[in-house]
């Protein structure tokens, strides 16, 4: 079984191969995580994000994962997904577990030894955080992705306590 890590902080401090951004399907920045990590990083990474092709102005449809270099970050990459809007999706579960999932098959893709998430989903998209964690924990415990350090930076004692619960409870 791969190493979780589940801790209180700030992503953009993570020193991991990868930092998961909850994207928008846009990629040009937002609020939230999104925010913080385009403004750690600088603008190189809106840049990078700029050059993934858009379709009908998406670059990352919600449920799948986009990778760029990390910009300013002390990560090698950034690894963008748009988990699901609560309200909007139909089968939102199925969608954030294929945000999970495709985060980190890109970055086993791209020989990355570690990993560091947010919670997917969890600010103005309305995820339940109850819900998200047990997601959010039990795809990253799958055999596929034993070999990764899988980290969660929580923003908050709560967040936090909800993922160590999710990850208790799944052992």
């Amino acid at each position: 079984m791969g190493e979780i890590e589940i801790l209180q902080g700030d992503i953009t401090q993570a020193k991991v191969d990868a930092i998961v951004n909850a994207a928008n399907p846009q990629m040009l920045g937002g609020g939230g995580v999104d925010g913080a990590i385009h403004t750690a990083a600088g603008p190189d990474l809106l840049a990078a994000c700029k050059k993934i092709k858009a379709i009908n102005g998406i670059r990352c449809p919600f449920g799948e994962a986009r990778i760029t270099p990390a910009g300013n970050l002390r990560a090698k990459f950034v690894i963008h997904t748009a988990g699901p809007i609560y309200r909007q999706k139909k089968d939102p579960a199925s969608i954030l577990k294929a945000s999970y999932r495709d985060c980190l098959r890109l970055a086993i893709e791209n020989h990355c030894e570690s990993i560091a998430f947010p919670a997917i989903s969890c600010g103005v998209y309305g995820y339940p955080l109850d819900s998200a964690s047990e997601i959010s924990i039990g795809v990253c415990l799958e055999t596929e992705f034993s070999a990764l350090k899988i980290s969660h930076y929580l923003f908050s004692t709560e967040l936090r306590d909800l993922w160590l619960s999710a990850y208790q409870n799944a052992l």
